[in-house]
């Protein structure tokens, strides 16, 4: 019995406590008890340099909570990872080139981007926008563009048919 009574010593409690908060850290990956492990890292130290358990308690409150409150907004600010665009996000304000009359009460339409079909409908449903017009993505929903429609078939930007301004040149 004497063999297993340093599980009993403050020491042992506080190694142990460090471990476990470090991989419960690697298991959430969240930022969520990295403070405490620094707190149950500065009692155990001061559990082998035999300060009495009240302090060694006292300590690992004391750390954690300054840990806690004072780094976690700097890390979370400049060292966790934050939220990165995916570059569907991109498409959102672009052209497409619509390749399938794009019609919501019939459900039908795509829109071509980047060399990619994608699923398309009109932001108004009581506008159809035929192939070959040029639309604009107002918003992605799942896997849907819903477009607005800036330029028919046969006009330039000017709204003059295309036939008719080269007859004028």
């Amino acid at each position: 019995m004497a063999d297993f009574e340093f599980l009993l010593s403050p020491v042992f409690l506080w190694l142990a406590l460090t471990a476990f908060f470090i991989i419960l850290e690697i298991i959430t990956v969240g930022l969520t008890s990295i403070w405490f492990a620094g707190g149950a890292l500065t009692a155990f130290i001061l559990a082998v340099a035999g300060v009495p358990m009240l302090l060694q308690g006292a300590a690992f409150f004391a750390v954690s909570f300054i840990l806690l409150f004072f780094t976690k907004p700097f890390v979370l600010k400049y060292v966790k990872p934050h939220n990165i665009r995916t570059n569907y996000e991109d498409i959102i304000g672009k052209n497409v080139r619509v390749t399938a009359l794009i019609d919501n009460q019939a459900g039908t339409g795509t829109a071509e981007f980047n060399g990619l079909e994608w699923t398309a409908r009109s932001v108004d449903d009581n506008i159809v926008i035929e192939a070959g017009e040029i639309a604009c993505v107002d918003e992605i929903k799942g896997v849907k563009l819903y477009v607005r429609r800036i330029q028919e078939p046969g006009r330039d930007t000017g709204g003059q048919p295309m036939k008719a301004r080269l007859e004028k040149k």
